[in-house]
């Protein structure tokens, strides 16, 4: 076979798989889109639903519970934004199934094996996350800031300076402001609480060990308090609580290593390509290439 001819079948395989790429693509897309159509319609009662958070808080107050648009548009794009988040979740897993059958084909079964929980884990975990920060965290958080309204006396708001009643200074918040600060805390801590999933993986891959993720177990808190400053509001009770929250996931991944670090161990010298090496003083649990270079496989 000449060099022409072989650059040609190289790339006759390549094609194929951007063309299987694009078309799941396209599928993807078309889940999403059908996902934000439904939501649209439906973006008035999953608003009210994402407020109860807000109207718990201001009921134990004895506020009613309202919400403001501060622009015409304002209700077009809350709608909007509704329908995005609501589309994304609703239309995850097919989007999932559809990356799933483009990897699985270049894969061996026992990688399959091992694939397959993560991607399963992976929405698991975070909507798990964002039920957390909707039902918990959430609801304390705004406990939080309408704890700094000021009522006069009367408990009414005042319309003149002079007034003995004192100044008022109510909640009349925007509907715009509100979804966007929910959102943040959905999304903050869906997205970590993928940490598991993550590092898990990692380990199994080999990428990272027990051993070294509990040797940076101090940067590792430096760099999660930095995140709790920066995902959300400058609350500190939250910021405490994604804090704690976090850095327990962090844990439980150490030990999820360990577990996996432990069976690829056992499947090792089961199979008798597993080598101690006490002279380069090698942690136990951590697997050393065979002349054959398949230590780590």
């Amino acid at each position: 076979m000449s060099g022409a001819d072989e650059v040609d079948a190289s790339a006759a395989p390549l094609i194929e798989h951007l063309a299987e790429l694009r078309t799941r693509l396209i599928r993807s897309v078309v889940y999403f889109l059908i996902g934000m159509v439904i939501c649209f319609f439906a973006a008035t009662p999953i608003f009210n639903f994402l407020t109860n958070p807000l109207c718990g808080a201001l009921a134990q107050r004895d506020q009613d519970c309202g919400l403001i648009f501060i622009s015409p548009q304002e209700g077009f794009f809350v709608a909007i934004k509704v329908s995005l988040l609501g589309g994304f979740m609703l239309s995850f897993p097919f989007i999932a199934q559809q990356m799933w059958r483009f990897v699985a084909p270049g894969l061996y079964r026992a990688e399959k094996n091992a694939f397959l929980p993560f991607l399963i884990a992976s929405p698991f975990m975070f909507f798990l996350g964002a039920a957390f920060a909707f039902y918990i965290v959430t609801p304390l958080a705004f406990d939080f800031f309408l704890g700094f309204q000021q009522f006069g006396t009367g408990g009414e708001a005042v319309t003149g300076p002079d007034s003995p009643q004192g100044l008022s200074v109510v909640f009349q918040g925007s509907a715009q402001e509100y979804l966007n600060l929910t959102i943040k805390f959905i999304v903050a801590f869906g997205l970590c609480f993928q940490l598991p999933v993550l590092l898990t993986l990692m380990g199994k891959a080999g990428l990272v060990s027990a051993a070294g993720l509990g040797a940076v177990r101090k940067y590792a808190v430096v760099g999660i308090l930095v995140l709790a400053a920066l995902v959300t509001p400058p609350d500190v009770i939250t910021q405490i609580i994604l804090f704690v929250v976090v850095y327990g996931l962090y844990e439980l991944s150490i030990q999820l290593v360990k577990r996996v670090e432990k069976k690829r161990e056992a499947e090792m010298r089961a199979q008798g390509i597993w080598f101690d090496d006490d002279d380069n003083n090698k942690p136990q649990g951590q697997p050393q290439e065979s002349p054959t270079g398949e230590g780590n496989s």
